[in-house]
């Protein structure tokens, strides 16, 4: 143990020691806020609203406050496993420092030096986003505010699973790469494509009926409508109490990705947490198997 929190000890200060690393970690989930509030949060409202039949008169708060909630799942839905892989990059690093050689010669077995690599990967991962929650849910306070304090604890918790699953996904992705060529190409091609994939930047149901049978076989779908649940929650609560009929107001779930429905079976909130913890205990498993198979 005292091995395993010494290894973790060190990545982490390698971590802070990279300022621009640190900073752009940071910066980054900011950015995306600004841009989203920007640009996107016109686009979304615009959407929303006319998608409403004419004879609806939805508050102008429970508009803002909708949008606002649908960008900041999104954003941090991305976020958490995006920023995993910048994170995970000291794995890389050491192999081409050759630190790694010095470790692996040291009487430290091989699990415990992967596993340190997991540990700090995480720590470092919520640190930047549950700091982008923060500034997701000051941007939400501005726009409209319906959540509660099981709402706001709950995300955290979302936070921290899916932090833990991009991890565990960085971890799994990155162990056979040697170069830092190879794990920036891989940083950008999941920072471009992964938002896409999970129904972040676009809901999946206004993909293609194929895309969406597909997409709904991948555990970032299940993270993603889950933020959107915690988030929107207290939206749709709100939205009952000003007279809005049910049937439209489930309408509006399905349309934002809130309810998923796998082979005909409705997705719950608990499942869709069975889902992600499982997914990570698939790749934790997988992580394992592939250390123990590499013979180097």
């Amino acid at each position: 143990m005292k091995k395993l929190c010494a290894l973790v000890g060190r990545h982490r200060r390698l971590y802070f020691k990279d300022r621009g690393m640190l900073i752009s970690s940071f910066i980054s989930p900011a950015i995306l806020i600004v841009l989203y509030a920007t640009f996107l949060a016109k686009v979304f409202k615009e959407s929303f609203v006319s998608a409403l039949p004419e004879f609806f008169t939805v508050s102008e708060k429970i508009i803002d406050g909708t949008v606002a909630a649908q960008l900041t799942a999104a954003l941090l839905a991305v976020s958490c496993v995006t920023v995993t892989f910048s994170v995970n990059f000291t794995m890389i690093q050491d192999k081409v420092s050759g630190a790694r050689k010095d470790l692996n010669v040291a009487p430290i077995g091989k699990p415990t030096i992967y596993l340190s690599y997991f540990i700090s990967t995480v720590f470092n991962s919520l640190m930047v986003n549950l700091a982008a929650l923060a500034l997701c849910l000051v941007y939400v306070s501005s726009a409209g505010w319906f959540l509660s304090v099981t709402d706001v604890a709950c995300l955290v918790g979302d936070v921290v699973l899916l932090v833990s699953f991009g991890a565990v996904l960085s971890s799994v992705i990155c162990y056979p790469m040697t170069t830092q060529g190879q794990m920036s190409a891989v940083g950008t091609i999941v920072s471009a494509g992964y938002g896409f994939l999970c129904g972040a930047y676009m809901p999946i149901s206004s993909f293609g009926e194929g895309l969406q049978k597909v997409l709904l076989h991948l555990p970032g779908t299940y993270g993603t409508s889950l933020l959107k649940n915690r988030m929107l929650r207290g939206v749709f609560v709100e939205m009952g109490s000003a007279g809005i009929p049910e049937e439209a107001v489930n309408g509006i779930k399905d349309a934002l990705d809130c309810s998923l429905s796998f082979h005909g079976h409705a997705v719950t909130t608990p499942e869709m947490l069975l889902v992600m913890l499982g997914s990570i205990v698939v790749l934790g498993a997988l992580y394992f198997v592939i250390m123990k198979l590499d013979k180097k």
